[in-house]
């Protein structure tokens, strides 16, 4: 059960004299489970302990790709506030809203701080490199994983009235989403984005990958 956040500083919405943040034009919302719960899929060939240090070095990982723009982690435990904060990010904190709920309410309140361009990234990627390219273009533009199946990043206008729907067959559903709402769209091959850790397998190859030859 997440316990209650009351940590201020670095809250979305508290600025240093109690008014609201103003961010710049674009921004990057991470979505962040609690490192302990992360990526259970990888019990068989992880202990909880390196599960839980894997979770947080990929999302320390994501962090650093979004620079310079700002980043927003939306959190529902305090664990991951207090790490976001410790990593000079800003706190959306929407405990029980689950993944789309969560990310939804991430995009209105960057809205509200005066943020026109979000991009939302998985923080499960290893191999995250420059986040902040993919909100660079106006409209909106999707980020798949290396199956065509999930969507691993998605650049969107906050005031396009997106909605979220997160899990398998993401990919297609935010294409449908995109003809909906009738904006301008782009699907980006990003080797370097599209490879997310859900199964032991993927461990491995990831590994190798950046292990210098």
């Amino acid at each position: 059960m997440a316990t209650a956040y009351t940590g201020a500083v670095g809250a979305l919405g508290d600025g240093p004299a109690g008014g609201a943040l103003h961010l710049g034009a674009r921004a990057v919302l991470v979505p962040v489970k609690a490192f302990a719960d992360a990526k259970r899929r990888l019990d068989r060939a992880l202990t909880p302990t390196e599960r839980a240090t894997l979770a947080r070095a990929m999302a320390d990982r994501v962090l650093d790709a979004a620079r310079p723009l700002p980043v927003a982690v939306v959190c529902d435990t305090t664990e991951v506030a207090g790490w976001a904060r410790s990593r000079g990010a800003l706190v959306v904190w929407e405990p029980g809203r689950g993944l789309n709920g969560a990310v939804e309410a991430g995009v209105d309140r960057l809205r509200d701080a005066g943020v026109t361009q979000v991009t939302v990234s998985h923080a499960d990627l290893p191999r995250a490199a420059g986040l902040a390219e993919v909100g660079a273009w106006p409209g909106i533009t999707l980020v798949p994983d290396r199956y065509g199946n999930g969507t691993n990043v998605l650049a969107v206008p906050t005031d396009a009235g997106f909605t979220f729907s997160y899990g398998p067959g993401s990919f297609a559903r935010h294409l449908a989403e995109v003809d909906r709402l009738g904006l301008p769209h782009r699907v980006l091959d990003r080797p370097d984005l599209a490879w997310d850790i859900d199964e032991p397998g993927d461990v491995v190859p990831v590994a190798s990958r950046d292990r210098a030859p």
